[in-house]
């Protein structure tokens, strides 16, 4: 769960740190990465592996027409403006999946799901694992990229001096739309992998969107490592509180948490103060 949280809140982080624009739809690209990865499986008959980057890379183009079709026009507008644009192409995006798919949730088949791991008094299932391996992986990827190569340099220019960034050249509207569709394409990935897990619904991306903001604030803006670390901090905290003190109530004390985390260090983790 916590690798999955950080591989959203990437995401968010990318979009926010590089476009300024808090994406309210990033929960329904988390869905639409389950139901592209269901239709792919049960339609096009590719095996569950096989649909995890081909339901990345579909719903990153859908990303980056979004981009171009509700966000590019409002540029230099106030962020209030992008921020209800992406609330609207968030409900539109889950009514567009409750008319295609159903209300009914839908059940993605992994080869690791039914395999078992005991370790000790503790049991998984190999899919489990598989998860969060495929998490730290990917982010490592994307940590690599950010750090190592031209565009994500460019993305890096573009976060310290938007001006300064095009003066020298930089595409902003095709890092933009690269961006927003990079993000769309992380959500996607975590929500196929956890579909799994929890099963596909349209509205199954409501609470994944609030825990990734929280670690984005959690992990400090901009950190890729703290991300990473708060995401399993999240996840770790959620499903120890469901084991041992309720499940009603895990929720809650995985945002006290943050409360707390917050009280003692504004700029998170990992953030620095600037």
């Amino acid at each position: 769960m916590g690798s999955m949280y950080a591989l959203m809140s990437i995401g968010m982080m990318l979009i926010l740190g590089i476009m300024t624009v808090i994406n309210m739809a990033h929960g329904e690209f988390y869905m639409l990465g389950g139901y592209v990865s269901f239709f792919l499986m049960t339609q096009m008959g590719l095996p569950y592996l096989v649909s995890l980057p081909v339901s990345m890379v579909v719903v990153g183009g859908i990303g980056m027409i979004s981009e171009k079709m509700t966000i590019r026009p409002l540029a230099g507008r106030p962020w209030f403006s992008t921020f209800l644009t992406t609330f609207g192409l968030s409900m539109i995006l889950r009514d567009a999946a409750q008319i295609i798919w159903g209300v009914d949730p839908r059940e993605l088949i992994s080869p690791f799901s039914h395999k078992r791991v005991v370790l000790g008094p503790i049991f998984l299932t190999q899919h489990r694992i598989f998860v969060f391996v495929a998490g730290v992986v990917v982010i490592g990827l994307l940590y690599l990229f950010i750090k190592k190569h031209k565009v994500g340099m460019a993305m890096r220019a573009i976060v310290r001096d938007r001006e300064a960034s095009a003066l020298m050249g930089i595409n902003l509207n095709a890092m933009n739309s690269f961006t927003f569709g990079l993000g769309a394409g992380t959500a996607a990935l975590a929500g196929a992998l956890l579909g799994a897990i929890f099963n596909v619904l349209p509205s199954m991306g409501e609470l994944p969107l609030v825990k990734g903001f929280a670690v984005v604030i959690m992990g400090g803006m901009g950190n890729v490592q703290g991300i990473l670390f708060s995401g399993l901090i999240l996840g770790v905290a959620e499903s120890l509180s469901a084991s041992f003190i309720s499940l009603g109530l895990s929720d809650a004390i995985a945002f006290a948490i943050l409360i707390v985390i917050l009280l003692f260090k504004p700029s998170g983790l990992f953030g620095k103060r600037i």
